[in-house]
């Protein structure tokens, strides 16, 4: 169990009792202001205004306490659906500054795979409200289209290229501090955009950077819920309803898809070069 203990001011408490209200105890222990318990985290205040984060995820909630204090302005970037057979592929770039900063509903923010898709669906909006950002969806016929020249990879570098090029004509000035959530080492991510007309640089590259930088992790939760919105038109218009991933449960839905639709349609909700496709014909 991870343990985290932090003293923080006045200002901070208010926050964290405003911010964590719906998860207090009842229960009441000497010299304990108030304790909240999470899924993966118990939180205690102490009248001391010294708090103690214990459990699975006390370093991330313990985390924005900590940017409190030293919080940098900075970009971030992440992409969704590069693991699933079905559906497009989403980039989003995003900007997080003092005063958007400010207004985040910082207890719900993290990677966006540790968070209910029910609960992308409702923070998401709100993120696309209060944060500069830019979002690319590349849909399945025209991810294959792209990929008979360019691997997995190499789309990506594209498409977040992309992404902070419309950011900086958004934002004018992009802040110093710009991080991409690692996928290829720095030196493969700009030898893939060596044939680009226009390159965005000075990127700070980093793996799980969702867990450690709030533009990222914002990044990801936007990114996902355009992923889920696109899944979800996907799935009305061939009243279909398409499985998430890439296991052997796909391989069989991936089947049954191509029985009624024929194989030519599966290039519209899939991505050919997965080795689904192979798979599928098993059950053909």
């Amino acid at each position: 169990m991870n343990t985290i203990s932090l003293q923080l001011t006045s200002s901070q408490i208010t926050t964290l009792l405003t911010q964590f209200q719906q998860y207090k105890l009842e229960k009441q222990q000497a010299y304990v202001q108030a304790q909240y318990k999470l899924t993966d985290c118990v939180i205690t205040v102490y009248t001391s205004n010294k708090v103690v984060f214990q459990g699975k995820e006390a370093e991330y909630y313990a985390s924005s306490f900590q940017q409190t204090q030293s919080f940098q302005v900075h970009a971030g970037s992440d992409e969704v659906g590069t693991g699933d057979f079905f559906g497009p592929v989403c980039v989003c770039a995003c900007v997080i500054n003092e005063l958007s900063y400010e207004k985040l509903p910082l207890s719900q923010l993290k990677d966006s795979k540790k968070i209910k898709d029910a609960d992308i669906l409702e923070i998401a909006p709100e993120l696309m409200k209060i944060l500069p950002h830019s979002l690319l969806i590349l849909g399945n016929q025209k991810y294959n289209e792209v990929h008979h020249n360019y691997n997995m990879n190499q789309i990506k570098a594209m498409l977040h290229n992309q992404a902070y090029l419309h950011l900086k004509k958004k934002v004018k000035t992009l802040p110093s501090l710009i991080i991409i959530d690692q996928f290829t080492p720095e030196n493969n991510y700009y030898r893939y955009l060596a044939n680009e007309a226009s390159v965005f640089s000075g990127i700070h590259f980093e793996t799980k950077a969702e867990d450690k930088y709030l533009a990222v992790a914002c990044a990801s939760i936007i990114a996902r819920y355009a992923f889920l919105k696109a899944f979800d038109e996907m799935s009305l218009q061939y009243q279909w309803d398409f499985p998430k991933g890439a296991s052997a449960a796909v391989d069989r839905n991936a089947a049954q898809f191509v029985k009624q639709f024929g194989e030519k349609k599966l290039k519209n909700v899939a991505k050919l070069h997965f080795k689904n496709t192979e798979k599928l014909k098993e059950y053909l």
